[in-house]
């Protein structure tokens, strides 16, 4: 498939290419740093030998959610989204974007993604999971009641967000202690990712914005698979949970779901049956995964045509409003 969209994409600047490091062997270090950077030689040169035509990129993790002073997130929130600004606008038929935001000042959040949408023209927002607010030890999380006028403001833009993983704090989860190969995108990233989800599911969040679209991705972070579990369990008692309805309504209609870093049939069939192919979108989660893994995987996996053309491009298309 030589069209496809991809929007779990990845780049770094001076100031927060370091937090990825911890994520690469050393032997392969400097080869991640030089892709993070990358805009225009290795990063083209993929999307076009792989089939992706046009990419919506974010910046890396966890970046500007693990800066605990406001004032500094602002300062390189604003300077990561300038940049991107200046290579979308050097290539607006290949590259996208997606706001990072400084969610420890819901206000300056809010007032700088109306910036990026509205004068940069992206494409929506993407967070790295909970925010360090104050001191590195603070977190907080976004079904916060701090957050419900920023909220508001995304709903009124009408763009949809990403939740992208980040690690726990280790200090706060003794069980990764002894075990640290079970951290990052092993497996510590989609639990994370998972609970902050289902915070955001069964916060109410959706029933005040019901227009309002999260982007999760490598499959949803596992809740596909567990889901009728979550609703199961719920109905036999709700204990005080503020939503409307069950998490799996929210699911079908407010998440929308990316294949990045998980390129597995048998992963896709089923969250095909679970979510329907109108709410699966391609992605490869470079340059933390390869262009050829997901392509290769991708363009020739056991779907029909018309799944593989949705999944691969009219789903993106349709939410972000792409011609």
């Amino acid at each position: 498939m030589k069209n496809k969209i991809a929007l779990e994409e990845h780049f770094a600047i001076d100031l927060t290419i370091a937090d990825s490091q911890v994520y690469a062997r050393p032997e392969v270090w400097q080869g991640l740093k030089s892709n993070l950077l990358d805009f225009e030689q290795q990063r083209l040169a993929q999307m076009d030998e792989w089939g992706t035509e046009f990419s919506i990129l974010s910046l890396n993790s966890p970046a500007v959610q693990a800066i605990p002073d406001a004032k500094r997130a602002i300062q390189v929130a604003q300077r990561a989204n300038d940049v991107l600004a200046e290579q979308i606008k050097r290539h607006p038929t290949r590259f996208g974007g997606f706001a990072a935001l400084p969610m420890q000042d819901p206000e300056a959040a809010a007032r700088e993604l109306e910036r990026c949408v509205n004068q940069l023209g992206f494409h929506g927002f993407l967070v790295n999971g909970f925010s360090q607010v104050g001191d590195e030890n603070t977190v907080v999380y976004y079904d916060d009641a701090r957050f419900n006028d920023f909220w508001t403001a995304v709903a009124a833009l009408g763009k949809p967000f990403y939740m992208h993983p980040r690690d726990p704090l280790l200090a706060r989860e003794p069980i990764y202690d002894g075990a640290h190969w079970l951290t990052g995108p092993t497996w510590a990233f989609a639990m994370e990712t998972a609970i902050h989800a289902l915070r955001l599911m069964s916060s109410g969040m959706f029933d005040r914005h019901p227009a309002l679209q999260m982007i999760l991705g490598h499959f949803g972070e596992g809740i596909p698979f567990n889901i009728w579990r979550v609703d199961h369990i719920l109905r036999k008692g709700r204990r005080g949970m503020p939503c409307d309805r069950q998490i799996g309504d929210y699911l079908r209609s407010n998440v929308h779901i990316t294949t990045s870093g998980n390129f597995r049939t048998p992963t896709l069939l089923s969250t095909m049956l679970e979510v329907g192919s109108d709410r699966i979108m391609y992605s490869v989660d470079y340059p933390f995964e390869k262009h050829e893994d997901a392509a290769r995987w991708f363009d020739t996996c056991e779907i029909s045509e018309n799944g593989r053309q949705k999944i691969g491009r009219d789903n993106g298309r349709r939410l972000f409003g792409l011609k």
